[in-house]
């Protein structure tokens, strides 16, 4: 058996699964993949219940929490695990202050940036100035963008992805079309 006796304390104490969580966390620290979408519900002060699944892809990082800013490009909120959102600053921090440009890009990128946490039970306080941006009223889309979680509106989300201006696959092909792929 590969590992000997230690692989065989493993799996007779059942902690196999303790110990692939414990070196996922130490070889892929900092790597967050998100790959899925939720719907659920907000009450009348902004919190919103995190849902199961989500739960689980947050659960390495649910301890640091978040930090939650307006979206660049849509009336919808971006939900950052704190690695993250760090990532996001250091690639910020590079921009020259000097260039008038960029300290007023990073003034509009900052903007209503707000760090949450999950409540003690596993529910999202959505800031109430955020709320007003996003439109959002009771119902909400939480999906990801890999690294990173889009609350949407309901409405809004389903106006964005139902938008038929938009033809998914030459958006695709434009996007996707020449990663690692040589047939043109």
């Amino acid at each position: 058996m590969p590992g000997g006796k230690l692989w065989e304390k493993l799996l007779t104490n059942g902690k196999l699964w303790e110990f692939s969580q414990y070196i996922s966390s130490r070889f892929f620290q900092g790597m967050t993949n998100l790959t899925y979408t939720y719907e659920c519900k907000v009450d009348s002060k902004g919190r919103a219940l995190l849902p199961g699944g989500l739960k689980k892809e947050l659960a390495p990082v649910l301890n640091e929490g978040f930090v939650i800013k307006k979206s660049v490009f849509y009336n919808c909120l971006e939900l950052y695990p704190r690695a993250e959102w760090d990532k996001e600053m250091a690639g910020i921090n590079q921009l020259n202050r000097f260039v008038k440009k960029n300290v007023d890009f990073i003034r509009k990128f900052m903007a209503g940036v707000k760090p949450v946490n999950l409540d003690n039970n596993d529910r999202l306080l959505i800031p109430k100035d955020l709320m007003s941006f996003a439109a959002i009223t009771k119902e909400i889309v939480m999906t990801s963008q890999i690294n990173k979680i889009e609350i949407w509106d309901k409405a809004s989300y389903e106006g964005v992805i139902g938008d038929e201006t938009v033809d998914f696959g030459t958006l695709a092909e434009e996007v996707m079309g020449g990663t690692g792929n040589t047939d043109e």
